[in-house]
């Protein structure tokens, strides 16, 4: 079975008689509204809330029967969503609902959980990359989707591409390790790739190096978000508190977790939920809540992304097209506030 087919219900289907299903949007045999949600990546740490919110009835309470469907290395995130197969999804970072709405796709999305995307550049002390200017000179490997990122970087901080040395990579660190480059990337919440790199190992953040952008952005397409807002703000007043009880009950959250998904490592899961909740906590959300935007924030990458030609292919993302707040000032009262 296929990471696409593996679906987390614990409950939340319901079989109508005959062992058939009610339709995503339906109402099902025990009344309630069934919901898949489409993610771009494999469910782990960065959906810890939502899962919890699933295995502790929060969903249910909202008169929800929810489904994961899990993305992956070769998963596709907007079509599923787009058809109507899953009523809502989770981008990556709020990038790719910019590039994939300026290239005309109806997509908008309403709260993001992180309030910075995990990217990071990772060096070593003997030939740091503390910051962009210490890029200049130096041999960068990134991921395959992480040249136009890293060309964003050193716009911002004008530095001339041409001095420095880019190379793609995968998820091995071992390039680093034997000083074949002189910085990876990853992601700051992959606990266990980067305990290769030691207790030395110095950090990089996109955000620290001028690229701001939010990261797990909930979305669904412009259609689908005008007839079904009352049921996307009972997703997110569940996923808040799902969240909000994460934040107060860590450990407890990853034995759900790691209940739910045995895959997962509860060690190392023991080890990253700290920063997953300073991922998805800030002064912001103490302020406004858990899962909050800025609209200048987003003003600014879209700003940042036209600098490069060809990003946007069909349109500019205009702010009221591609994102909304309703949801948010729907909810206000019931989302976590803390920090």
């Amino acid at each position: 079975m296929t990471n696409r087919r593996r679906f987390l219900t614990l409950g939340a289907l319901a079989a109508a008689s005959g062992g058939t299903f009610a339709r995503v949007g339906e109402v099902n045999a025990q009344g309630k509204t069934e919901i898949q949600v489409q993610y771009d990546w494999l469910m782990g740490n960065g959906q810890i809330g939502d899962i919890v919110a699933l295995k502790k009835g929060y969903f249910a309470e909202e008169g929800l029967a929810v489904t994961f469907a899990p993305g992956g290395p070769n998963a596709q995130t907007v079509p599923p969503v787009l058809a109507g197969q899953s009523l809502l999804g989770q981008f990556s970072t709020t990038s790719q609902a910019l590039v994939a709405y300026g290239a005309g796709r109806p997509v908008r999305f309403f709260a993001c959980g992180f309030q910075q995307s995990p990217y990071a550049y990772f060096s070593l002390p003997r030939s740091p990359v503390r910051t962009p200017q210490d890029m200049i000179g130096k041999t960068i490997a990134v991921n395959p989707n992480g040249r136009f990122t890293l060309q964003l970087i050193l716009t911002l901080n004008k530095i001339d591409p041409a001095k420095v040395r880019i190379v793609t990579q995968g998820v091995d660190m071992s390039p680093l390790i034997a000083g074949q480059v002189d910085a990876v990337t990853g992601f700051v919440t992959n606990t266990k790739a980067l305990t290769v790199l030691g207790p030395d190992r110095i950090v990089l953040t996109s955000e620290q190096a001028g690229f701001t952008a939010y990261a797990n952005a909930y979305f669904t397409s412009g259609e689908t978000y005008e007839k079904n807002k009352a049921i996307l703000a009972k997703f997110v007043r569940a996923a808040g508190k799902g969240w909000g009880w994460s934040f107060a009950n860590r450990k407890a959250a990853v034995d759900i977790m790691c209940e739910a998904y045995p895959n997962l490592d509860k060690e190392i899961e023991l080890a990253t939920v700290d920063i997953i909740m300073g991922l998805s906590f800030s002064e912001a959300t103490k302020a406004n809540g858990w899962g909050w935007f800025d609209n200048a924030k987003i003003e600014r990458q879209i700003e940042t992304f036209a600098t490069v030609p060809d990003t946007f292919k069909a349109r500019v993302p205009d702010l009221a097209g591609v994102c909304t707040h309703e949801i948010l000032d729907q909810t206000a009262s019931d989302r976590p506030h803390l920090a």
